[in-house]
């Protein structure tokens, strides 16, 4: 009977809008990760070198989902690119960034064998916004939420990230780097393409 209140629990969750994984990473803290705030990595410095370096962790993996932490130091950032048939789960745990998201206007199935298209296509913008921890986790699905995106750290940042499945490669989930073209300089119509 216990298992039945849960479900029942669960489905009216679900219906409001919750999502049992956002309910988690929402009130996750840095300390949850097994970090805190007086680690070198994570204070505000400057870049002395050229191109300040990101950190990237994989925490856990398993077929299912990877659990990965990025470090961001100020100024940091990470290209417009995306995550393919993945929902990506993200949570800003320290500092803040600005993230510029887009969703394809007309998202397209492809097939497994076939590399992504070098054609520009239109993308719609979602999210062009600076978010500040602690802020709620974003849900990005495989073709809408802003699965195309970019970050810059304008302070020293740490984001946990959920990815289901997990990237690979032999299945099609590679990361796919692009660059933005404004829709008024291009010709035919498009205005997101590869680089």
């Amino acid at each position: 009977m216990e298992l039945e209140s849960s479900s029942v629990e669960e489905r009216k969750r679900r219906r409001h809008g919750e999502k049992p994984g956002r309910q988690i990473t929402d009130t996750m803290s840095l300390e949850d990760v097994g970090l805190c705030s007086d680690m070198l990595p994570f204070k505000s410095r400057s870049s002395s070198n050229g191109t300040p370096r990101i950190t990237y962790k994989t925490a856990y993996k398993c077929d299912n989902f990877s659990l990965c932490i990025l470090l961001l130091p100020p100024g940091a950032v990470i290209p417009l690119h995306n995550h393919p048939g993945m929902t990506v789960l993200s949570k800003l745990l320290v500092g803040s960034m600005h993230i510029k998201a887009y969703d394809w206007v007309d998202p397209v199935r492809v097939v497994d064998s076939e590399a992504p298209s070098t054609k520009l296509r239109l993308a719609r913008l979602v999210v062009d916004s600076v978010f500040a921890a602690p802020c709620k986790s974003s849900i990005l699905f495989p073709t809408t939420g802003g699965n195309i995106h970019t970050f810059v750290a304008s302070t020293s940042c740490v984001v946990l990230d959920v990815l289901g499945p997990p990237y690979l490669n032999e299945d099609g989930r590679d990361c796919t780097y692009y660059k933005e073209h404004p829709y008024c300089h291009v010709q035919n119509g498009t205005s997101a393409g590869k680089s």
